[in-house]
């Protein structure tokens, strides 16, 4: 598998309210769990001797009941996503200004956060024109791929 097919698995996974799916083929097993709202994904290498004595993967397939709180209505607000797995940072470094906060006016191409994804630090920049609403990640958390990161309003 590449990391394309990963990423749509895990999107589809975490779409279609799965709790959790495994998958082994002959040099690699990848587990996909969604007891959270993120998705933790674990990936181990199975040595090829002992790809020979795995028996054929089952997947078990449970639909939790999920409740919905109600919530404000963002419908009008445009979602800024993550463009990758990683850790997400405010600013670039612990001493420095964060980039944005809530109410702040952004423009296309202003720098929103940083994403570290394997010791490479990504400037996440703005697609689009507006006011910060919200900020919806913790300062130095993981985020997923897709993972909503801010609301924009663009009036």
């Amino acid at each position: 598998m590449d990391i394309k097919q990963i990423q749509d698995l895990i999107r589809f996974v975490s779409k279609s309210g799965v709790n959790e799916v495994s998958i082994e083929q002959q040099d690699f097993k990848i587990t996909i769990k969604t007891n959270q709202p993120q998705t933790a994904v674990v990936t181990t290498t199975i040595p090829a001797a002992a790809a020979e004595t795995v028996a054929t993967p089952s997947i078990t397939v449970t639909t939790p009941v999920v409740t919905t709180p109600v919530a404000e209505d963002t419908s009008k607000y445009i979602t800024i996503k993550s463009p990758m797995i990683g850790t997400f940072y405010r600013s670039s470094s612990p001493e420095k200004p964060l980039f944005v906060n809530v109410g702040d006016e952004i423009k296309t191409g202003d720098v929103l956060c940083i994403i570290e994804a394997m010791k490479l630090f990504n400037e996440i920049e703005s697609e689009v024109s507006g006011r910060i609403v919200k900020i919806l990640v913790e300062n130095a958390s993981p985020v997923e791929y897709d993972q909503p990161l801010f609301l924009v309003d663009p009036a």
